[in-house]
Order: structure tokens, then C-alpha cells, then sequence
């Protein structure tokens, strides 16, 4: 590096650093806003500064980081695989969101531990990394933490982005920032690609070492008792499902307004159920009113969660079912006829198919899919989706589909063949990082 970037480096850096350290009021108003839905941001704040009650652990650690519930379920086929060639691995798992941290304390066994990630300053980033010494670190697909991937460089940690994925508009955006974040790339010991065209971007932006080895969503196991329980809702209810699925910003909006059109005259017990499942559980009561204010029956998965577990008569007859718990999607895709993919009919770039593939249930994608283009592409080369242009067009669709058993079938058949066909991801990255490490 030239002593120019050099000294545009090490600015751009400091300058990353002052902002956040003026910006930790409102960091913490932020987690404490929050935890008024999500009560977990308001516990262990501490340790979103590096500082932490109990005395040191002993080192040795390999420390996963997995921002969100997303990257946390991906990392657990990461955890499994490494388990298997390393035993006695001690796991360190850290989050930045309480859907991440409630998810992975499943995965804990006894010595591992768990913890937030620190807030990218200094001071917080040297705390963390003093206290617990981590042999390696693991940042899971998109993570970029310019303080913190300089302050493993210093310590010398190797760091690796796991599943790694890098959209064409995040390669842009970044680099209207590179002197700051081209030097965080660099720092990585290797990126593990999803696909070539990932790849290809990832060194673009600056990583060195780029190997790609596959999507670990590919080898997420299926909890088929969730899935057994959802076909039985199916069964019960006695009509169709069309699930919107991971819903975000402004696409329930779309998908009301679209069925008030194609479903609304339809008599009650011939039209099928409306299912929404938000990414967001902190946007579940307003899209509740939502649904109300559209003028529809609505049922919410949460007013009988706690009782039988299974759909009351009131629930049988409404209208539209709110998907308003956590870590039960293969529920929802047992229970789907259909599902139109959340993300991809605003400009968001899409969720990801994987999971609703390996519950062989068929997915009606819109145009903006570009945050999983190359699963998006081969789910629609394969038959196990298929690409609509709006909203209005998914749910003509999804009736359609709806009313036809064979072409449903069929979807479904290729949705499980294109899940199988792309697993070994999690034991490929698994070797490369624990011999490279």
C-alpha cells in the first residue's frame, strides 16, 4: 500500500471511530427502544462495550460471528460440521440482534459460550479481544467491521468471512467508501464464497484470498417436526395457503391491497387462507392493524400458541393468519400451498428460497431478488420457482397454483431435488477454516 493510502486509510479509520464513539447515546437509546418489544436488548448491554462481570475465560476459542437469525441458522451447519472434525472445540458465538442471540443459544453445549458483539470502536474492540483471545474468528456473509477487523489484524487473529456473498450494489456502495473499508477487506485471512459471481466481487473489493465453496443454507437441517405439524394445519383447515413469506416493509401493503381485488368476493369457505409471516417480530402488531384496517378476519399463530398449539375454530375461519412467532418457518412452509417470497417484491433484494426449497414448498418470486441471484436463477432453472413481475401477478398466480394439484406437485418434487442437490458447503468450509486457522 502507498504511503498515500496509507494515510487515507488510517484517517478514513479514525474518523470511522470518533463518529461511532459521538454516535454510543444513541446506540444505547436505540437498544433500549428495542427492548421494549424484544426484552434481550436491554440484557448483557455491557458486553456491547467490551466489558463483562466474570474474570477472563481461558483461551483457545473459535468465536463465530452471526449478526441475525438468517446468518445464526446458517452458522449452525458451519458449528455442526466443525463439531464433527474438531470435537472438542470450545465455541464462542457472538450476535448483534436478540432473534440472532435467542437462536444460537440453542446451539451451545457445556464450555461454549455466548456473547453481543462489541460496539466498532477501540476501546470496546481491544476489551473484547483481551478478555476472551480467540484462536480464530468467523464473520458469517456480509459482515464488515473496519475496527474490528484492524484490531485482529494487530493481534494477529486470522479472520474469515464464512458463506460469504457480495451483491453488485453492495460492491458500489462500498466502494464510494473504500479507503475505509477496502483496508477491512484486505485484512481477512480468506473469504468463502457462495458462488464465482460473489467471488469475483469479493476481490474486487479488496480480499486476497477468495475460495468459493457453496451456500451453508443448502445444508440447514429441516426440523420435521415443525414441518409434520404445519401439513396437519393444512389438513385441518381443509383450503388452500398462500403465504407471503418474510414479508418486509411495504409488500403486506402491496399484498392486502392486491387480494381485497382477486380473493375478497370469494365466498368464505372457498377462499383460501392469507398467510403472512413478517421478517421483523417488532413489526407483527403493526401489520396485525393492518390486516384489520383492510377490514379481514385475522388470526394471530400467538393466540394459541401457548394453549393446544393447533388452530381454534376461530383461527379455521379467518381470513388471514399472522405468522407472529420466531424460528418456526418450517411450520409456515408445511402449512403453505404457496409462498411469494418477501424481499423480492420491493426493491430489497429478495430473502433467501433455500429453507422453503428443502420443505418442498414452491416459491413465486418478484424482479428484485439480486441478494441471492445465483439461488434465485437455479430455483427457477430447476422448476422449484418461478419469477413474477408484481405483486398483483404472484397472487393470480399463486391461485392458480393453488387450484392445481399436478402443477403444485411438480414444483414441489423439483424444489426438494434442487435443495439436495447443492449440499457439502458446511464441511468444506469447515476443513478450510479449522486448517487455515
Amino acid at each position: 500500500m502507498k504511503q498515500a493510502e496509507r494515510f487515507a486509510a488510517r484517517s478514513s479509520r479514525w474518523a470511522y471511530a470518533a463518529l461511532l464513539s459521538l454516535l454510543a447515546p444513541a446506540y444505547l437509546l436505540r437498544l433500549w427502544r428495542r427492548g421494549k418489544a424484544e426484552p434481550l436488548y436491554r440484557e448483557h448491554i455491557a458486553e456491547r462495550f467490551g466489558a463483562y462481570r466474570a474474570p477472563a475465560p481461558e483461551q483457545g476459542w473459535i468465536w463465530i460471528h452471526a449478526v441475525s437469525l438468517g446468518e445464526t441458522r446458517a452458522a449452525a451447519a458451519l458449528i455442526t460440521a466443525m463439531r464433527v472434525q474438531q470435537p472438542d472445540m470450545r465455541l464462542l458465538l457472538t450476535h448483534s440482534t436478540a432473534t440472532g442471540r435467542e437462536a444460537g443459544a440453542a446451539l451451545l453445549q457445556p464450555g461454549d459460550a455466548q456473547a453481543w458483539l462489541p460496539y466498532d470502536t477501540p476501546d470496546a474492540v481491544r476489551r473484547f479481544l483481551r478478555h476472551w483471545q480467540p484462536r480464530l474468528g468467523v464473520l458469517m456473509e456480509t459482515e464488515v467491521w473496519p475496527t474490528l477487523q484492524f484490531e485482529c489484524a494487530q493481534a494477529g487473529l486470522p479472520l474469515f468471512l464464512a458463506n460469504a456473498r457480495l451483491s453488485e450494489r453492495s460492491l458500489r456502495r462500498g466502494q464510494r467508501f473504500a479507503a475505509l473499508l477496502r483496508p477491512a477487506a484486505q485484512r481477512l485471512r480468506a473469504a468463502l464464497a457462495q458462488t464465482e459471481a460473489d467471488a469475483a466481487r469479493l476481490r474486487e473489493a479488496g480480499v486476497s484470498d477468495v475460495q468459493v465453496m457453496g451456500n451453508l443454507k443448502f445444508d440447514m437441517a429441516v426440523d420435521e417436526a415443525l414441518l409434520a405439524r404445519g401439513r396437519a394445519w393444512r389438513a385441518k383447515l381443509g383450503r388452500p395457503v398462500l403465504m407471503l413469506a418474510v414479508s418486509r416493509e411495504g409488500e403486506e401493503a402491496q399484498l392486502l391491497h392486491a387480494w381485497q381485488d382477486l380473493a375478497l368476493g370469494k365466498e368464505t369457505g372457498e377462499a383460501p387462507l392469507l398467510l403472512i409471516v413478517p421478517r421483523h417480530p417488532q413489526r407483527f402488531d403493526e401489520i396485525a392493524a393492518m390486516v384489520a384496517a383492510a377490514g379481514f378476519r385475522l388470526a394471530r399463530r400467538s393466540s394459541w400458541q401457548d394453549a393446544a398449539d393447533s388452530p381454534d375454530e376461530a383461527a379455521l375461519h379467518a381470513q388471514v393468519w399472522l405468522g407472529d412467532s420466531m424460528r418456526e418457518m418450517a411450520l409456515y412452509y408445511g402449512l403453505a400451498d404457496v409462498a411469494l417470497l418477501g424481499g423480492s417484491f420491493a426493491p430489497l433484494g429478495g430473502q433467501n428460497l433455500i429453507e422453503a426449497a428443502a420443505c418442498a414448498c414452491p416459491v413465486l418470486m418478484g424482479p428484485h431478488t439480486f441478494n441471492f441471484a445465483e439461488a434465485s436463477s437455479l430455483a427457477e432453472q430447476a422448476g422449484a420457482a418461478q419469477r413474477v413481475s408484481d405483486m398483483a401477478g404472484a397472487l393470480a398466480q399463486g391461485l392458480s397454483l393453488c387450484e392445481d394439484a399436478p402443477a403444485r406437485q411438480a414444483m414441489s418434487t423439483q424444489a426438494l431435488r434442487f435443495a439436495k442437490q447443492h449440499r457439502g458447503a458446511a464441511a468444506r468450509m469447515a476443513e478450510f477454516i479449522l486448517q487455515n486457522g
